[in-house]
C-alpha cells in the first residue's frame, strides 16, 4: 500500500511538471480531484478535500504567504450575464491554519500568487481546482452552455485551466448570454 502511494505521488508530481500544471495529463485530472464540484453556483471554498487536491495541483500549505513570487491577477465569471462571486479564502483554510500560493483574502476576485519559490508559476486550472469548482474548455461548474475566457478584454481559445498567470491579468469566463462589457482590467489597490 506504501509503494502505491509512492508511486502515485510520483506519477502525479510528474505529470504536473513541477507544479506548472501545463500537460495535458495533468489537467485533465484536476477535475477528478476529491471535492472539485460540477454544480451551479454559488461556489464556496471547499475544504473538506482541500489538503488532498493540493499535492496533485502543485501547491503547498505554507505557514506565511511567500515573498519570492508575489503578484495578482483577478478573474471575473459570468453566467447569463450575471456575475457569479469569487469568494474569499480560497486555499486559507482557517480550520487548519495554513494558506497555498494561490488564494483569495476577500470577494473582490483578485488571485494572490504568493510563493517562497522564485520561479513558480501557476495556471488558471489550478486555481480554480483548489476552489473546488470544475472548469474545462466547455464547461465551469454545471455550467456548458458555450464557455469562452477572455484575457485582458481579449477573446482566448483552448483550455482556459492551462493559462498560465501573470500579474495584473483580468481573466473573465463567460458562459451562456454574455455581460454588456467584458473587463478589459481590473483596478488593483495599491500594492497589488
Amino acid at each position: 500500500m506504501l509503494i502505491a502511494a509512492v508511486v502515485l505521488g510520483v506519477v502525479l508530481l510528474r505529470d504536473n511538471s513541477g507544479g506548472d500544471g501545463n500537460t495535458s495529463t495533468a489537467v485533465a485530472r484536476y477535475n477528478n480531484l476529491p471535492g472539485v464540484r460540477k454544480s451551479k453556483a454559488p461556489w464556496p471554498p471547499e475544504y473538506q478535500f482541500l489538503a488532498d487536491r493540493l499535492l496533485p495541483l502543485g501547491l503547498n500549505t505554507l505557514s506565511q504567504e511567500g515573498v519570492a513570487t508575489h503578484y495578482h491577477a483577478h478573474l471575473d465569471i459570468f453566467v447569463d450575464g450575471k456575475k457569479v462571486s469569487v469568494p474569499a479564502l480560497i486555499g486559507i483554510n482557517p480550520g487548519a491554519n495554513y494558506l497555498t500560493e494561490l488564494h483569495t483574502h476577500d470577494t473582490r476576485g483578485v488571485i494572490h500568487v504568493e510563493s517562497p519559490k522564485s520561479d513558480d508559476h501557476f495556471t488558471l486550472g489550478q486555481f480554480v481546482a483548489e476552489w473546488g469548482v470544475f472548469l474545462n474548455g466547455r464547461c465551469i461548474g454545471s455550467y456548458c452552455n458555450g464557455l469562452k475566457w477572455y484575457l485582458n478584454g481579449k477573446r482566448q481559445t483552448g483550455n482556459p485551466q492551462r493559462y498560465t498567470m501573470q500579474s495584473h491579468d483580468e481573466i473573465a469566463i463567460v458562459v451562456g448570454k454574455a455581460p454588456k462589457t467584458i473587463p478589459s482590467s481590473y483596478r488593483f489597490q495599491g500594492g497589488e
